[in-house]
């Protein structure tokens, strides 16, 4: 049923060149990324391997979480040629038996879908990839050409409908976002505050009230790494939980899949958490990602990839938080280190950063209306990102019952499938 069902190939990326390469993260079901393609150095684009035509199908073919993912490719965008890279399979149909359009869907349908992970994939773990062999042993349904185009033309119309619908809810999650932040640095540079204001000496913030305190963490709050992790400490007569940076999230602390580390009573008291001591992440997958420990657990200590500020006297830490957050969405620790990303937020970098101190009655009061705001934003997030996967497995539910002949889609009408999730 395929002309062409095979791998692109690996391209030879530049800054700009005559072919655009489409890769697994511009694949996307909803329609290629163009802003995620990047160009290759080549002269010969119709005889390159992987050349993409008009209405080829598109499967991410390596990796967890995204191989499997299907587009559609319409064509380019700016008249430039395009090709598929190695990552990616290439769809192209024998249009007289088996039309794109309907191919898409198929592939697309929870049913294949399914069938990938069960019968198509070869390798372990995050190293795994599509087996093309077995992918073009896979059998499709072959409808009539005019049904075929019966149901991919009724899908167009109805996913399109969905997607629109999910497009809304998904920008209604980052304008949410944006409030948000926006909510925090007026809160951390006192925007509200009808007094006389004075230049707070942090590009990034600009004026504060003049009887604010502009001053280093290291003044206000004491912070420490914690204990190195190696093998021999993951044993020993003194075992106790710990938390390390996959556990600190963003205003959250995950307690559910805590490792031990040996933790002898001369360490204890260097080590062990109390509540409200702030956490940052030094290293990992978020440099200064950071949570407040309210003391969930009784008994918990820290590793050394995180840092542990506690106030020196009645300073907040929550306060403070809401201080990185601002620094860190302002990205003032990469313009500091004058890089576009950041691996480790060290010691002595967090230590000397300067940020703004009212008194802490005053404090008390943003953070309590900062929390607050957080608290309501959080529930609309959870309706939102419910509407989301509910929205997804519907679109998916259509799909798969449309080419699997579950209904007539000459008198069907997908629009039961937003119930619930309408504006």
């Amino acid at each position: 049923m395929t002309e062409v069902l095979n791998r692109g190939s690996a391209p030879n990326y530049v800054d700009a060149g005559p072919v655009r390469a489409v890769g697994q993260a511009s694949n996307q079901s909803g329609g290629l990324d163009w802003g995620r393609t990047r160009f290759h150095d080549f002269l010969g684009a119709t005889k390159i391997k992987g050349h993409l035509h008009k209405d080829d199908v598109l499967i991410n073919s390596t990796g967890t979480g995204t191989l499997g993912r299907v587009g559609y490719f319409s064509g380019p965008p700016d008249g430039l040629p395009c090709m598929a890279d190695s990552h990616v399979t290439i769809v192209r149909t024998k249009h007289e038996a088996l039309l794109p359009r309907f191919a898409f869907y198929w592939l697309t349908s929870r049913a294949f879908q399914e069938y990938i992970f069960a019968a198509l994939v070869v390798g372990a773990t995050n190293q795994i990839e599509l087996n093309s062999d077995r992918l073009g042993d896979a059998l499709v349904p072959l409808p009539p050409l005019e049904e075929q185009r019966s149901i991919a033309d009724f899908l167009d119309v109805e996913t399109a409908r969905l997607d629109r619908l999910y497009d809304l809810r998904a920008r209604q999650q980052t304008l949410l976002e944006e409030a948000a932040f926006r909510r925090v640095y007026d809160a951390v540079r006192g925007a509200h505050f009808k007094d006389v204001r004075k230049e707070s000496g942090l590009d990034w913030l600009g004026p504060v009230p003049a009887n604010w305190r502009v001053g280093a963490v290291s003044h206000y709050f004491e912070v420490e790494l914690g204990k190195m992790l190696n093998q021999e400490r993951a044993q020993g007569k003194y075992l106790r939980p710990y938390l390390r940076v996959a556990n600190v999230q963003w205003d959250r602390i995950d307690v559910t899949d805590l490792a031990m580390m040996d933790f002898p009573p001369t360490e204890q008291a260097r080590y062990r958490l109390k509540p409200g001591d702030l956490l940052v992440n030094e290293g990992g997958s978020w440099p200064g990602r950071a949570a407040v420990w309210s003391g969930e657990i009784t008994e918990i200590y820290y590793q050394k990839a995180l840092h542990r500020i506690r106030a020196r006297g009645n300073e907040l830490t929550r306060w403070l938080y809401y201080c990185l957050v601002a620094s860190e969405r302002m990205r003032v620790f990469q313009v500091q280190g004058n890089t576009s990303t950041m691996t480790h937020l060290t010691r002595e970098q967090l230590r000397p950063q300067r940020f703004p101190f009212p008194d802490v009655p005053t404090q008390a009061r943003l953070v309590t209306e900062l929390d607050r705001a957080a608290s309501q934003d959080a529930e609309v997030k959870q309706l939102l990102s419910r509407q989301l996967t509910l929205l997804a497995e519907r679109r998916q539910a259509l799909i798969t019952s449309a080419v699997t002949g579950q209904f007539d889609v000459s008198t069907a009408s997908g629009r039961n499938v937003t119930e619930g999730v309408t504006a």
